[in-house]
């Protein structure tokens, strides 16, 4: 399943950058063969979040790179002050991996790096952006990888989601009797 422009401006609405989703969606198209404007997050950030979202993806998903790397671009420019706990998150991640394996988590192998995300117990910690070092990589780059996939009509097609109750879905969704 290939995420689209469109799940993109679907998952940067889901944080609240409804508005200005249509505009990044433009001008990540207008930047796509001209100088990308500055982002407080760095390229070598960008290769982690692709590569954890590598991991935490379902392998049915295309198009990781792309999405991974338009919404945490457009989210940082938006949201400075998250972008500086994104950026603390992997700073501490790949301390850890350069610690286990002597290398940035982003130039493990894939299998490595879902066993360093087990390792340091991101599987498993509570999301919290205040929290230990562990708490705010699932927070700030698990958790927030996940809801954006998840908020996406792609996405949710993967869990059955992609038309949740409330959401108006077409005469398809009130046809259909429940699904046992």
């Amino acid at each position: 399943m290939e995420l689209s422009r469109r799940d993109l401006a679907k998952a940067l609405g889901a944080v609240g950058l409804g508005v200005g989703a249509g505009v990044g969606v433009q001008r990540l198209r207008a930047d796509r063969d001209t100088q990308p404007t500055s982002s407080p997050l760095e390229e070598s950030d960008l290769a982690t979040l692709v590569a954890v979202g590598r991991v935490v993806y379902p392998s049915e998903v295309d198009g990781i790179e792309s999405f991974v790397r338009q919404f945490t671009q457009t989210r940082a420019r938006a949201r400075p002050d998250h972008a500086s706990g994104v950026a603390a998150a992997i700073e501490y991640l790949d301390t850890y991996s350069e610690t286990l394996d002597g290398t940035p988590f982003r130039d493990l192998s894939p299998d490595r790096r879902a066993a360093t995300l087990e390792q340091m117990g991101a599987d498993s910690a509570d999301p919290d952006p205040d929290g230990s070092d562990v708490e705010r990589v699932r927070y700030y780059l698990v958790n927030d990888l996940l809801f954006a996939l998840y908020s996406t009509p792609t996405g949710g097609e993967l869990v059955g989601t992609e038309n949740p109750i409330g959401h108006p879905g077409g005469t398809q969704s009130y046809q259909r009797g429940p699904q046992t």
